[in-house]
């Protein structure tokens, strides 16, 4: 998980790049570096042409640098690495980046090039030589990024987009649907294309990865966002749910379930000793229709003032009662330690993955 943690910077591109080769090399006994030459390509690019010894035998290694090490940047490396190597069978290829994902292991690993990150894990594999080290945590997560990719206005496009992941958008109607620019749109377009969780088709773009996009948003998402204000009735949680909606149906507020209280509406097993519901930020007409009470500990429901409108997305209608979309429901479940993972969990392996 990123929160909390400070972005390290890459200082020096160049000598950390060197530096990662030579420490993925150094334990080698039979091999000696004769010469690593950096070239720089452009402002996200730095070549390296290193020239190495086995016993009596030179080789030559290729490693390009990118500072984005996400699928798609990774898929255009490795096809300028192998371009190398068909001219030159003794060239070696190798893509080095931050830091090297599992996925992007796996796409170098198939193409037959090795890897190396700033974070110690590698394969190499060439004439005698193997190695490999993995399971390296991140040191450099690309917290802009992100922050770009789950800001408000953004994750109300992840909210269409996950909500209907086999239809393809246009970007205007996305933009539309969403209630954001057109520029925010090509954005998270740009960002969700780099992570190979989105294809263009003739219809428009369509979601190929939702289960990945919402794992990552889940990482990156904090319910403690919006402004959490809790209070204590003496009615039971049933007909406090039922005056909660009702006072907001007459009083034309918005309002939305969401934690246990939309998982029970949704999967009936669920049990739970508080109400969670978003409302529009009316709380005054709220707490002295249901004669609620203000209180640090001991509460029996929560109304969470949203940090953005777009939670209240496609609610849905159930018992006569508004619930998030499953997708909020997830994010907000997974944010209740113990019990709120474990119905976040089922509800996707039950409700949503066999929808996607």
């Amino acid at each position: 998980m990123l929160k909390g943690r400070k972005t390290m910077k890459i200082a020096d591109p160049e000598q950390q790049a060197a530096d990662a080769l030579r420490q993925c090399l150094q334990d080698i006994p039979f091999l000696k570096i004769v010469q690593i030459q950096p070239v720089q390509t452009n402002y996200r690019e730095l070549e390296l042409l290193a020239q190495i010894k086995l016993s009596n035998k030179n080789c030559h290694l290729v490693v390009l640098f990118n500072n984005i090490g996400q699928p798609r940047q990774a898929r255009q490396a490795i096809s300028q690495l192998l371009n190398h190597s068909e001219t030159n069978s003794e060239i070696y290829p190798i893509f080095m980046a931050p830091y090297i994902s599992p996925k992007v292991a796996e796409i170098c690993t198939l193409a037959g090039v090795g890897y190396i990150d700033l974070a110690g894990n590698c394969r190499l594999s060439f004439a005698q030589v193997y190695i490999q080290k993995q399971g390296n945590p991140n040191p450099f997560p690309q917290k802009r990024d992100l922050r770009s990719l789950y800001s408000p206005k953004a994750e109300r496009i992840l909210r269409v987009l996950l909500s209907t992941p086999h239809k393809g958008w246009k970007m205007q109607e996305l933009a539309s649907e969403a209630a954001v620019s057109l520029g925010q749109v090509h954005n998270v377009k740009k960002l969700l294309a780099n992570r190979e969780w989105l294809h263009a088709e003739t219809e428009g773009i369509v979601l190929s990865s939702p289960t990945s996009l919402l794992a990552e948003w889940a990482e990156n998402y904090d319910y403690r966002r919006h402004q959490i204000h809790d209070f204590y009735s003496f009615k039971p949680i049933a007909d406090l749910e039922y005056l909660l909606a009702e006072t907001c149906a007459s009083a034309q507020l918005n309002y939305a379930f969401t934690g246990f209280s939309g998982a029970a509406r949704l999967a009936p097993f669920v049990r739970y000793q508080r109400a969670t519901a978003y409302v529009d930020n009316n709380l005054e007409k709220i707490t002295s229709s249901l004669q609620l009470k203000s209180v640090a500990s001991g509460a029996n429901l929560s109304l969470l003032v949203p940090y953005d409108r777009g939670v209240f997305y496609k609610s849905q209608n159930i018992d006569n009662t508004k619930i998030v979309t499953p997708v909020q429901l997830y994010l907000d479940l997974k944010g209740y330690r113990g019990r709120g993972e474990e119905a976040a969990q089922t509800l996707l392996k039950e409700v949503w993955e066999p929808q996607w």
